[in-house]
């Protein structure tokens, strides 16, 4: 399953779970890497598609240079990957960052796109203000932790989580860390690299890029609670359907769970069944 591919100058990582047609890409989140995505291999996407799953640059086993966090830089990855691979068209299917991501390259690689699909990403992450929101999530970056069974504790008493847990989700946060020789741990992701990403989708015109994009797009959104009961969702109904609006052929689908719980659990098997219809659809009718 685990594969690297020369692309843009870089080594880029990626999971292949085997299945049928199209081939589906998958983009992960601003911090995450390739294995947060196992929840909805369990639920089935593949081997009903063939899967590919990516570790960005300066997230998990690809490599991280020191400049490069652009969007164009990020695009120009998964481009080089497609190139690589002979795969000269995939539905795209980003979670917050990737989802951006995926638009992004839409608008910019039409012919490389068949179809797009968002989970839980819209404009309203690309406002100064999403640092705030996602701060909770960024605090283990840079840390370094005792030993492996600390910094899963960390994790489990991360108020995006607020108790609930799901063993599948382990594996993500494995796949986040690297074991030092005394057997401490810290994250593979820096604060750097994913600083610099984060000011690369701020300086991006995001209506612009939207009003290009003539793909079928699913935006699947998620609004439960980042944190305790009574805290706001990372993207609400409302700003997600903004997004949808502003696309030419957008529909908007509400699934269960929180910006990180939608991808595992019943969150999951609801996003397959949802990308299974949408890519599977063989005529306008889907919207």
């Amino acid at each position: 399953m685990d594969h690297f591919a020369k692309t843009n100058n870089i080594q880029l990582h990626y999971l292949e779970h085997p299945g049928g047609v199209p081939p589906i890409v998958l983009l992960p989140g601003l911090t995450a890497n390739a294995h947060v995505f196992d929840g909805l291999i369990e639920a089935g996407l593949s081997p009903r598609f063939c899967v590919l799953a990516l570790d960005l640059r300066g997230r998990g086993l690809s490599d991280a240079p020191a400049t490069g966090y652009t969007m164009a830089n990020h695009a120009a990855d998964v481009i080089g990957l497609l190139d690589a691979l002979d795969l000269p068209q995939v539905v795209l299917a980003g979670h917050s960052f990737g989802g951006m991501l995926s638009l992004y390259i839409a608008a910019h690689y039409p012919e490389r796109v068949a179809h797009i699909v968002v989970m839980d990403a819209g404009i309203a992450l690309a406002y100064p203000q999403t640092r705030d929101q996602i701060k909770p999530s960024l605090d283990r970056l840079g840390r370094v932790f005792l030993c492996w069974e600390d910094y899963l504790e960390m994790i489990k008493d991360a108020p995006y989580l607020d108790g609930w847990w799901e063993p599948t989700i382990e594996s993500y946060f494995q796949a986040d860390i690297r074991i030092n020789s005394d057997n401490s741990v810290q994250t593979r992701s820096r604060p750097d690299t994913i600083a610099a990403a984060m000011e690369g989708i701020l300086a991006e015109p995001w209506t612009s890029h939207l009003a290009s994009v003539r793909h079928r797009v699913v935006l699947i959104n998620a609004i439960g609670p980042y944190g305790p009961p009574g805290a706001p969702p990372i993207l609400s109904a409302e700003a997600a359907q903004e997004t949808v609006t502003l696309l030419n052929h957008g529909r908007y689908v509400l699934v269960s769970g929180n910006h990180i719980t939608m991808l595992y659990g019943e969150g999951a098997k609801q996003i397959v069944e949802v990308i299974t219809s949408f890519v599977t659809e063989e005529n306008h009718a889907f919207y």
